[in-house]
């Protein structure tokens, strides 16, 4: 009995350092997307200020990335038990 609980605590504590280097990551790479489309946007303003707002691309591309990212880090961990339940209905009737 004493080992079957610290083999769940084991998972656990496997699964809450997995989150939260998944936040760290997450965090880096919005970070790093600041900072590179700041500097972006800083050299359109000192070359060609009004003129065709080019970073916009990378700032739109890049950007669906971030979030795409965070609904990996921040979604639900795991399928909730309904999920479950309606793919095993699903199956069944194949």
């Amino acid at each position: 009995m004493a080992n079957e609980t610290s083999t769940g605590a084991t998972g656990l504590r496997e699964m809450a350092i997995g989150r939260l280097r998944k936040r760290r990551e997450f965090v880096q790479h919005l970070t790093v997307y600041a900072v590179i489309n700041l500097a972006l946007v800083l050299i359109w303003l000192m070359t060609t200020p009004g003129g065709f707002f080019w970073p916009m691309f990378p700032l739109i591309g890049w950007g669906v990335g971030i979030v795409f990212h965070a609904i990996d880090v921040f979604g639900p961990a795991q399928p909730t038990e309904q999920k479950i339940e309606r793919e095993m209905r699903r199956l069944a009737h194949r």
